[in-house]
């Protein structure tokens, strides 16, 4: 597959790369998270154990002993309460690798945004025929372009170093993963700092959903050693899974494998605006502010304090 099958990246970068709500601009007062206020936070949050539905999505989590989930409203109010995203009233909830909810505030930490897409049954027919290194020069050619307005805004540059996992699709149990190594920089390369944005998708048959993990880039090896857990954990309700898609009843969406990964947005503008980029480096920011380390990278990425 050549470069010139991606047309639609530029639109991409449009809606994804240049999104300024990710960061504070970088001559923005950093707040501070006081211990206190952290710890009352944490106390507030309910998490879940065991078997977990996800009714939004009409999927189960089966989640292994030492894993738990966040509910909808409490993911929420993580995101932009503890970690200074945008609200979002699609987040259906959120997966830990812990049950002590101080996971939150630990740098070498994953956790995996959940949301449901219910754009209709994703073909897996192109597949097979996707080049992903074509598909990597394309995207990282348009992050590139966006930059010069992302530091029009006051935002850090971004380059998509590559792939820090190759885009691996499962055709037995429908399921979709990979992973980018991103590096955000101010122009004059200060404050530069890396990030994993680890990709799952999981096929149904009325749309997907979409687990975001975030961590610091150096964390890939155990990224990588529990993705397949979460993978094996999450599935849809009977009914409703791959298999299950009836051609003549049920909706076809308007993209393929290549579309997901490439960012959504290359088949449907704005699908993937709320969530795509917005949390690629977010959460080791946020964490190194609540931490009181980093400070650099703390006053770069400014965010603010929890109520």
């Amino acid at each position: 597959m050549t470069s010139k099958l991606w047309p639609a990246l530029g639109l991409l970068a449009a809606f994804a790369w240049n999104t300024p709500a990710f960061a504070a601009p970088a001559d923005e007062p950093a707040a501070t998270e006081t211990p206190s206020s952290a710890e009352s936070f944490l106390k507030a949050l309910h998490p879940a154990t065991g078997t977990v539905t996800v009714p939004g999505a009409q999927a189960t989590l089966k989640l292994e002993p030492g894993y738990s989930f966040l509910s909808a409203n409490d993911a929420q109010r993580v995101l932009s309460g503890l970690w200074n995203n945008p609200p979002d009233k699609d987040v259906l909830g959120m997966i830990l690798p812990s049950t002590d909810m101080h996971v939150l505030l630990d740098d070498k930490a994953w956790a995996v945004v959940v949301t449901f897409v219910d754009e209709g049954y994703v073909s897996d027919a192109d597949a097979a025929k996707i080049n992903y290194d074509d598909m990597l020069k394309d995207m990282q050619a348009s992050t590139k372009d966006e930059n010069a307005e992302r530091a029009k805004q006051g935002y850090p540059a971004i380059e998509l170093v590559g792939w820090a996992e190759q885009p691996h699709y499962d055709s037995t149990s429908h399921k979709l993963y990979w992973a980018r190594n991103l590096r955000f920089k101010k122009a004059d390369g200060a404050g530069e700092a890396g990030s994993l944005n680890y990709d799952i998708r999981v096929l149904g048959r009325r749309g997907y959903l979409s687990l975001n993990a975030v961590a610091p880039v150096d964390q890939l090896a155990q990224v990588r050693a529990d993705m397949p857990k979460v993978l094996e954990m999450t599935e849809f309700d009977a009914g409703q899974r791959y298999t299950d898609y009836n051609a003549s009843t049920d909706k076809l969406a308007a993209y393929g494998i290549g579309a997901l990964v490439a960012g959504g947005i290359a088949a449907k503008a704005g699908l993937f605006a709320k969530l795509g980029a917005l949390l690629f480096a977010l959460k080791k920011f946020v964490i190194i502010g609540i931490a009181a380390i980093g400070a650099a990278i703390s006053k770069l990425f400014g965010r603010k304090k929890t109520q």
